[in-house]
């Protein structure tokens, strides 16, 4: 399948980097208007105390405040499991729609199971305004954007292509980061590498934005590279890596690899759209852990 790529449609593109989960999220505008998208939204936890707190989304709020901007997406470009997302507070001060690929049902079926979810708990995608199909293409402002079904890290992961600039989610990191892990309940390393071919196929000009950056090496953080650079020189994928070399590795190095340390936070929330636990009874809401399950 091809999927549309302006690449003389440049959106301005801001980063903000939570050092606390090494999480970008973004504000995409239309160049040709106020409208905009928020990608990839974070909610702060200090999880040992239980505490909740909106710093980082305040940031992007005072940010949308100050140019005069108008949200007209929030995108979660997967069901994150380091960080839990604010998506359901910046829209509550902002507006917008909420976004997320249509698989989000594959992983409420599965981690729904896994934290005892009760009926109440609906698994299909409902708590989202949207559900994206692979190639569903909609507008921020005049800019036409398409979302691509990059599965392999998560059943749900999706790319969101917004003019020249496509955001990856955790489908690629910078070329000297490599790839996310594939050994999460649904992912899968030889789908995953599927999956990046379909991002590297983009056009070599086209700007790629990661989720996520670990500095490998001690280098400054960085989060914009192009298709082009990731083709020659990704250290998992670039320079024509074979899929079984993919695989080979990638199975190995998860292997190695610890939980994330958000893990049992995020996906209770972010499955639910970035919604917290109800409260019970005597007001105060609780997250599980449910014990030796993931």
């Amino acid at each position: 399948m091809t999927y549309p790529v302006h690449l003389d449609v440049k959106p301005k593109v801001k980063g903000f980097f939570d050092p606390a989960t090494n999480t970008i999220s973004y504000v995409v505008k239309d160049p040709a208007s106020s409208a905009c998208a928020i990608v990839d939204s974070v909610m702060d936890i200090d999880y040992a105390a239980g505490r909740i707190s909106y710093a980082h989304a305040d940031e992007i709020v005072a940010y949308v405040k100050a140019h005069d901007l108008k949200v007209e997406w929030l995108i979660e470009t997967h069901v994150h499991a380091d960080h839990l997302s604010a998506a359901p507070y910046i829209q509550g001060k902002l507006g917008g729609k909420l976004g997320i690929g249509r698989n989000i049902t594959v992983v409420q079926e599965t981690f729904g199971k896994i934290f005892n979810e009760g009926t109440e708990f609906q698994r299909d995608g409902s708590q989202f305004d949207r559900l994206f199909d692979d190639g569903d293409t909609y507008s921020v402002g005049g800019m036409e954007c398409v979302a691509i079904h990059t599965p392999g890290h998560t059943p749900a992961c999706m790319t969101h292509v917004m003019g020249d600039a496509a955001f990856v989610g955790d489908t690629l990191f910078m070329p000297d980061g490599g790839s996310a892990r594939a050994d999460f309940p649904g992912g899968d390393a030889a789908t995953l590498y599927d999956s990046i071919q379909k991002v590297l196929a983009l056009p070599e000009e086209t700007r790629l934005f990661m989720c996520h950056d670990y500095g490998p090496n001690g280098r400054d953080i960085r989060w914009e590279t192009t298709v082009g650079e990731e083709k020659a020189h990704n250290i998992h994928v670039g320079g024509g890596k074979t899929k079984e070399e993919f695989v080979k590795y990638r199975t190995e190095r998860d292997a190695t690899l610890d939980m994330p340390k958000l893990i049992i936070p995020s996906l209770q929330v972010n499955m639910k759209a970035g919604a917290l636990p109800e409260p019970q009874v005597n007001g105060k809401r609780y997250l599980k852990v449910p014990i030796d399950a993931l």
